[in-house]
């Protein structure tokens, strides 16, 4: 077993010199005890991205996440949607197995709270450390991000919310329609008086049910327009933004946070499907006035690739709820206190030493592979990231035998959201600072690479990373993590890959 697994590794990774691999995801994270007890390398502001292909590359290349001699960087977007990793658990309870093109590692990923480092403002801290897998000289290697906590902002600027509901006849299965009205309501009740709401629906046409309203005095007004949402037939999900940022503009609020929130399956059958046009058609809203976009995907029937794309080129994340609890944290919970911006078009780039790194290669990050020439063009879109956001990345690397020394260098690159003035920070690994086991690791590190591993099973278990274990050892290794940690949605990762592993997946 163990040499049919390094004979695939051998095909995965045969180039002539190096190979490339990047980051995973974010989510709400934990904060670190300070220094880095583990000999990680850390800066106070800073995280990287993936990089486009290149034309030594070839197209296998390019898929694989690798790169061919002699360029050692990976560069990317930063990204913090989790709807890939809540899709996928929502689909292997219904007895089916995910559809590889909808599993995303770094999403994944990026659904677990981690030990990162906190800043004191804005910006980023840079985490970066790894561990040895036990395999031909392979490591598993995490690069992270946190900004400042959301308990930290002190008084954020209002909102202006533009809420865009999906009324379609396709919303009236339970868990779709029903999640968001009751979720909506709760969130109604815990923004603030000077938080602004406005609510769009959409079916075969868009409306404008509510226009932006201070809440205030206004509440039982926002309450009624969400109980009053009731399931239609068809589903214009271009009318629908179009509308939702026509509104959000007309509601502008100077000084405020304005944000539209898309709530769907994303199953567009009516006008415009096509994430780019519809983009195009709100590139002024975007652009002009700032305003990102939030996607909440509902629904055992999910438009998965139309509701990543419009998020990922929305400036905007996204994320999958499928019960009353997922839903009313997202909504109740971490919108309100999330709803400000600590960052825009955030990049990422990795510079892995040569003298060190014979081949790396990026867990996920497909669509958000930047060219590593732009990685200081400013003009170039990167990912849009919140306070309490932390954002992981993962590679496989592979060391040259008996190396010492420098492994990497992680740097970010951000914008401010108000002055558009540009940051960096960055942090550095040594190999010695390599733990010679994952079991070593410290046990956030350990839940990431469970993830990590969980989800390239289920995109191509036909060429597994670097000493991955079975599904039953990873189950295994959930459950003791689950039990350590005492976390709700590490017990949920365990019970996932349980299901997986009863399913022969």
């Amino acid at each position: 077993m163990k040499t049919l697994r390094t004979h695939r590794l051998a095909r995965l990774f045969a180039t002539a010199a190096a190979t490339a691999l990047l980051l995973t995801g974010c989510g709400a994270g934990g904060s670190d005890s300070g220094e880095a007890s583990d000999g990680a390398a850390r800066g106070s502001e800073a995280f990287p991205a993936p990089s486009a292909p290149r034309a030594h590359e070839s197209a296998e290349d390019a898929q694989d996440g690798r790169k061919a001699a002699p360029d050692h960087l990976s560069t990317f977007a930063l990204d913090v949607d989790t709807a890939s990793y809540g899709y996928a658990r929502r689909t292997l309870t219904e007895g089916q197995r995910p559809d590889p093109s909808t599993v995303r590692p770094e999403e994944f990923v990026n659904s677990f709270r981690q030990d990162y480092e906190r800043p004191d403002g804005n910006g980023f801290s840079v985490t970066v450390d790894g561990a040895r897998t036990g395999e031909d000289d392979w490591s598993l290697v995490r690069v992270g991000l946190a900004t400042r906590t959301a308990e930290q902002q002190g008084e954020r600027p209002p909102a202006a919310l533009t809420f865009v509901i999906d009324v379609s006849g396709s919303m009236a299965e339970p868990g779709r329609l029903d999640l968001a009205r009751s979720a909506l309501g709760t969130m109604t009740d815990r923004l603030r008086d000077d938080d602004s709401v406005a609510l769009v629906t959409f079916s075969g046409e868009a409306e404008t049910v509510l226009p932006m309203t201070r809440l205030g005095d206004h509440r039982d007004r926002v309450h009624q327009a969400i109980s009053g949402l009731e399931p239609t037939d068809s589903t214009n999900l271009g009318a629908g933004v179009e509308t939702g940022y026509a509104t959000a503009v007309e509601g502008l609020r100077e000084g405020a946070t304005n944000r539209v929130v898309l709530v769907s399956d994303a199953l567009a059958n009516t006008g415009d499907t096509d994430a780019d046009s519809i983009l195009e058609r709100i590139s002024t809203a975007r652009h002009e006035h700032g305003i990102t976009l939030f996607g909440v995907g509902v629904g055992s029937d999910y438009g998965d690739a139309l509701m990543e794309r419009l998020a990922d080129k929305g400036d905007g994340h996204t994320t999958y709820v499928s019960t009353e609890d997922e839903a009313r944290e997202v909504f109740a919970t971490d919108l309100p206190r999330n709803i400000d911006l600590t960052a825009r078009d955030a990049k990422a780039q990795v510079a892995f030493d040569p003298e060190t790194v014979a081949e790396f290669r990026l867990l996920g990050y497909d669509d958000r592979r930047v060219a590593d020439d732009d990685f200081r063009d400013d003009r170039v879109d990167g990912g849009e990231v919140g306070p309490g956001h932390t954002v992981t990345a993962l590679y496989a690397v592979r060391t040259e035998p008996g190396a010492d020394g420098h492994l990497a260098t992680a740097t970010v690159r951000w914008l401010d959201p108000d002055t558009r003035t540009p940051h960096e920070n960055s942090g550095r690994l040594e190999t010695g600072a390599l733990h010679d086991r994952l079991t070593d690791a410290p046990v956030r590190f350990q839940v990431t690479t469970t993830a990590a591993y969980f989800a390239d099973a289920l995109r191509r278990p036909e060429i597994p990373l670097p000493d991955a274990p079975s599904l039953g050892e990873l189950r295994e290794t959930a459950e003791t993590l689950a039990d350590r940690t005492e976390d709700k949605d590490v017990r949920g990762l365990a019970d996932a890959i349980d299901t997986a592993s009863r399913l022969d997946l």
